[in-house]
């Protein structure tokens, strides 16, 4: 597919390295809090400020990707990111960090990332055609996953070696390659729709526009609250918990990252079968996907060996990639493209943006009852909440290609017959 799509590839081989970075920032933020000093309600402080930015700036986001290039804003974002990484390194590197540096910094830095996620969404379906939006959101997705092997094991080595600072100064420089290949882009134009934004319209009518595609549909704002409590519920166990476990009982960074590692394992596999499986109703797999990948705060607290655990993350990451790579191109499919980012900063909003709720109660509320009562707890939460969204029927139905003869705002009126979500041969 590479080779078909010289744009996508681009895109591609600058985000490779770029992600490979956020997962070496991903084990090394935590334990930069730790190392001057912080809690375990500073690690959820800290990883709360990085997607707080998200509930003010999403939306503003999505309407500027649909407004502007999408490419120039993931651009712009990438250079903010480089030099907020950049100034954290250089404060960890010379001893004068404390906590409130670095909570600032990643408030700058979520920022960034409120502004690139809906432009990003959107900017696929700009560089690949209609049938080849799968294939690349699995691409996508395996880099991610591939970023949680290779991350780990270099973060791991960095931290040893140049302690937290180092690995963010590496994190720093691969924001700098991804804008390098982001400048590089030249995306085709969006096609001309009754939901494009005129230019100079306003903020406001083009935000309700965005959200009539949303509420329009049962199974996007159904999935949309069914990912806001995996993120809300599960995903702190990943931010806070887990570096504590880790850091109180497993032996540190190192044991961590073999449990990252294990999940980005999973996760690999996930992608490769997301590439290849062709299901007549995705959304049904991705909702049974999704009751799984809820399982992360129980394996986590499980108290089992770190190999276990390493290896029950593992079923989690095929689970999660699945859902994440059929959400995503069932967006892409299914949504106008001139909306696509608003809808998909609605996603961000009420998922990634309410993230931080979870993340600053898990500190408190796990010092209270303990660890692994507080993982329990998560679990009796979030996979019951996936299970509901299995139940929805527009769910269940949703085809995996857009209907040719009838009008794409109302998907909830397809029509399938038990057992339809089999996969094609």
């Amino acid at each position: 597919m590479l080779r078909d799509e010289p744009q996508f590839a681009r895109l591609f081989i600058g985000q490779s390295l770029s992600v490979v970075g956020d997962r070496v920032s991903f084990i090394a933020v935590p334990f930069a809090v730790l190392s001057v000093g912080g809690s375990a309600s500073d690690v959820g402080l800290l990883a709360a400020a990085g997607l707080l930015p998200m509930l003010l700036f999403a939306l503003v986001g999505g309407v500027w990707a649909d407004r502007f290039q999408r490419h120039r804003i993931m651009l712009v974002s990438d250079v903010v990111r480089f030099v907020v990484q950049g100034l954290a390194a250089t404060l960890l590197l010379t001893g004068v960090a404390e906590v409130r540096h670095l909570v600032l910094l990643m408030i700058v830095f979520g920022t960034a990332d409120a502004f690139f996620m809906p432009a990003a969404t959107g900017l696929t379906p700009l560089l690949v055609g209609a049938d080849r939006l799968r294939e690349a959101n699995a691409l996508r997705g395996f880099v991610q996953s591939a970023g949680l092997v290779v991350g780990p094991v270099l973060a791991g080595g960095l931290v040893a070696l140049a302690g937290p600072g180092g690995a963010l100064a590496v994190d720093a420089l691969t924001f700098a390659v991804s804008a390098a290949f982001l400048s590089r882009l030249t995306p085709r134009d969006m096609t001309p729709e009754t939901t494009r934004p005129a230019p100079g319209g306003r903020f406001l009518g083009e935000l309700r526009a965005g959200w009539a595609q949303v509420r329009s549909r049962t199974w996007v704002w159904s999935g949309m609250a069914a990912i806001s409590v995996y993120h809300v519920v599960v995903l702190p166990s990943v931010f806070v918990l887990g570096p504590v476990l880790a850091q109180d009982e497993w032996g540190g960074a190192a044991a961590w990252s073999v449990v990252t590692a294990g999940f980005g394992i999973g996760s690999i596999v996930g992608d490769v079968c997301a590439y290849r499986l062709k299901v007549r109703h995705p959304m049904a797999l991705a909702a049974a996907a999704l009751a799984v990948g809820s399982c992360q705060a129980v394996i986590i607290g499980s108290g089992a060996p770190v190999a276990v655990i390493a290896v029950l993350e593992a079923v989690t990451g095929v689970a999660v990639s699945l859902f994440f790579v059929t959400w995503e191109t069932a967006l892409q499919t299914h949504i106008p493209e001139a909306a696509l980012s608003r809808v998909s900063s609605y996603d961000y909003l009420l998922s990634t943006g309410l993230m931080p709720l979870g993340l600053a109660l898990t500190g408190p509320v796990s010092d209270s009852l303990g660890v692994r009562p507080t993982l329990y707890a998560m679990t009796v939460i979030a996979v019951p909440a996936a299970l509901a969204l299995l139940c929805v029927p527009a769910v269940r139905r949703l085809p995996a290609h857009a209907p040719a003869t009838t009008s794409d705002s109302d998907s909830d009126n397809v029509h399938a017959g038990p057992g339809s979500a089999f996969l094609e041969a």
